[in-house]
């Protein structure tokens, strides 16, 4: 089995469609690593996802899972992965026992026992027709086939959408046992930040087809902040620390790029910490002069 560094790897991925495109879009996941994948839908998550199992044929840049290239060693990928997506890809006449018989044949490393263990942890009827499975129901039997067949990576695109907070609570602590051994990686695409909050090393955040920030969470979360001030104290602020301005009744909210050197240049200023969704929305914004709470 090849040694890689990188689960994924995209270096200028680009895609036309008539009114919609990924425009240079690159980043990594590290081995072992949980990438939250954020952004608006229609931002372009779904379309980069595609891309990665070549579902959609790019028009250019380089994309590789695993250390192997996602065109010409597709099918060895496909058997090392496990892809997880917003609606269940099985026919509603099928049980969880026919599932797993179809499965047995697809992935050289299915284990039945795990795949029971993961059923009778979520409490899923192994006989019943899944066509009479509620959504959550639906999205543990995913995650159970997805986590079966001992994955190296695990890509979910919106899986935790439309499920109660508990459900998704027991969901994030799965995956974080998923990933223990370190050999195992996850990219989990959401507009759920509080989710990725939680659980996500790395965060990206794609915005209109472009990559506008990517890196460790982390890091991202303490180099922003939001300075919050009257409408006065606006033009003493450098356009270029900011990212976007939120107005209120009251005055305004000033997102800005490098937290540490305005605590300096604007000491007279309150600057209260960004999270991944005040960063989000900020950076949504970012071509607004101002824009409205």
């Amino acid at each position: 089995m090849n040694e890689y560094e990188n689960a994924i790897e995209l270096r200028g991925v680009n895609k036309t469609y008539k009114d919609f495109g990924l425009e240079n879009v690159s980043f990594i996941v590290p081995k072992g690593c949980i990438m939250g994948f954020i952004g608006q839908n229609g931002a372009g998550k779904t379309t980069t996802i595609r891309s990665m199992l070549n579902i959609t044929k790019i028009n250019s840049g380089e994309i590789s899972l695993l250390g192997l290239d996602h065109v010409q060693n597709e099918a060895e990928i496909k058997k090392r992965i496990a892809v997880v997506f917003d609606d269940l890809p099985f026919h509603d006449m099928f049980t969880p026992k026919d599932i797993a018989k179809i499965l047995e044949g697809m992935y050289p490393e299915w284990n039945n026992n795990v795949y029971s263990d993961y059923l009778n942890r979520f409490e899923l009827p192994y006989k019943k027709k899944i066509g009479k499975f509620s959504k959550g129901m639906k999205m543990k039997l995913q995650i159970a086939c997805a986590l079966s067949h001992n994955a190296e990576l695990l890509i979910m695109d919106e899986a935790t959408a439309g499920l109660d907070p508990v459900v998704r609570d027991e969901i994030l602590h799965i995956f974080m046992e998923y990933l223990q051994d370190g050999e195992r990686s996850i990219l989990m695409s959401s507009h759920i930040t509080s989710d990725l909050e939680k659980i996500a090393d790395m965060v990206t955040f794609i915005d209109k087809g472009r990559i506008l920030l990517t890196g460790y969470k982390d890091e991202i979360i303490e180099r922003h902040g939001i300075i919050k001030c009257g409408y006065d104290k606006l033009t003493k602020i450098d356009p270029d620390d900011i990212v976007s301005i939120r107005t209120n009744n009251f005055g305004a909210e000033v997102m800005v790029n490098n937290k540490e050197q305005a605590l300096s240049k604007y000491s007279d200023c309150i600057i209260d910490p960004a999270n991944i969704d005040d960063i989000m929305l900020f950076y949504v914004h970012r071509y607004d002069k101002e824009w409205l709470r």
